[in-house]
């Protein structure tokens, strides 16, 4: 038994079919971004959050993951909640993986609904061996669309 050769960045069938599900598959325009620092605000003295900070602008795809989870509340016991819409974005495994705090906006899609519509990134991106496009788990924060 022999073992195959590790793969290679370019001109592998890893490579191509990594590049065919991309173009398929990642038919939208998406930005993530990252809470900006805090700066001063001169009229009320108060640190308030700066401008985002963009991480990572370019192909992605969003897509509704199921929908609203059941939370058994017991009085006065933390949760942890999900909020009423979870979504997956699928991003290029060469972007920069989203993390926890991260906004997502859909600047172009070919569903007029989704554009301007705005996510907030629940857990970090995911990642494995078997991956093509790296999946990431988001809550709907606006609605936005253009329909």
């Amino acid at each position: 038994m022999t073992t195959p050769p590790p793969a290679t960045s370019t001109g592998t069938p890893e490579a191509g079919i990594i590049a065919t599900v991309e173009r398929m598959l990642l038919t939208e325009t998406v930005r993530i971004a990252a809470p900006g620092p805090q700066v001063l605000d001169p009229d009320t003295g108060q640190y308030v959050p700066g401008p985002a900070v963009v991480v990572y602008e370019g192909p992605g795809q969003h897509r509704a993951a199921g929908g609203p989870g059941i939370v058994l509340r017991l009085e006065g016991q933390p949760y942890r909640d999900d909020g009423d819409g979870r979504y997956m974005l699928f991003t290029p495994l060469a972007a920069p993986i989203a993390l926890e705090g991260n906004d997502v906006t859909v600047l172009a899609s070919p569903d007029p609904g989704a554009i301007g519509r705005t996510f907030h990134v629940l857990d970090p991106g995911q990642s494995g061996g078997m991956s093509v496009v790296r999946s990431t788990w988001m809550r709907i924060a606006t609605v936005g669309g253009s329909a």
